[in-house]
């Protein structure tokens, strides 16, 4: 049975710094990188030989793939990119520190515009608009390739990931607020010839 990898990008500098990230390219913090190589390292200690990796097209979510299939062993796999994967676009709250953001706009606002399903923050996207490119890119282009049999490990983000999250694991919109992906953490999924997932375990 083939097997689908979600991984969240390491810790970035804004993650570290609290702030909204969104599209915004920013590096990873060197407890990013070592997130990243600790990735791989559970990917290989548990056996699994990756046969096509998806990230999005911004450098920390590339950035984890490349350490994170080194650190595996696995340096040679063919890779596709995509905005589909990207983040959610932040919009006017986009390198702000969120607290400060929290200060100025109250707490409930700020979490419905970081958790919820559809309300978007402004200038940007709610979780139902990345949702909308985010699952077809993984329906026409990363779903085939695990029912044809191979595994799968898609570098992503954190909110590119609750998408995909929300569909396999059949969440309700209330739900998905609750829903956090972590930084680094790979999560697997077994994945049976029809699409399904038939198991779900962190690394």
């Amino acid at each position: 049975m083939a097997k689908l990898i979600l991984l969240r990008h390491g810790q970035s500098l804004w993650n570290l710094e609290n702030r909204f990230t969104g599209w915004v390219d920013v590096p990873l913090t060197p407890q990013g990188e070592q997130e990243a190589i600790e990735a791989g390292e559970k990917i290989k200690a548990a056996g699994i030989h990756i046969d096509k990796a998806f990230t999005s097209v911004l450098d920390r979510a590339k950035q984890t793939l490349r350490l994170c299939l080194h650190a595996a062993g696995q340096t040679s796999v063919p890779t596709e990119e995509s905005e589909a994967l990207n983040e959610r676009h932040y919009g006017d709250l986009q390198g702000l520190n969120k607290a400060e953001t929290a200060a100025k706009f109250g707490e409930e606002q700020v979490k419905l515009w970081r958790r919820s399903y559809s309300v978007r923050p402004p200038g940007g996207e709610s979780l139902a608009d990345t949702a909308a490119r985010a699952l077809p890119y993984f329906y026409d282009k990363i779903l085939p390739e695990v029912k044809a049999g191979k595994n799968v490990l898609v570098s992503a983000h954190g909110n590119s990931l609750r998408a995909i999250v929300m569909k396999l694991d059949n969440l309700s919109e209330e739900q998905v607020i609750d829903l956090n992906i972590p930084n680094g953490v790979p999560i697997v999924y077994e994945i049976d010839s029809e699409g399904r997932p038939i198991s779900k375990t962190e690394l």
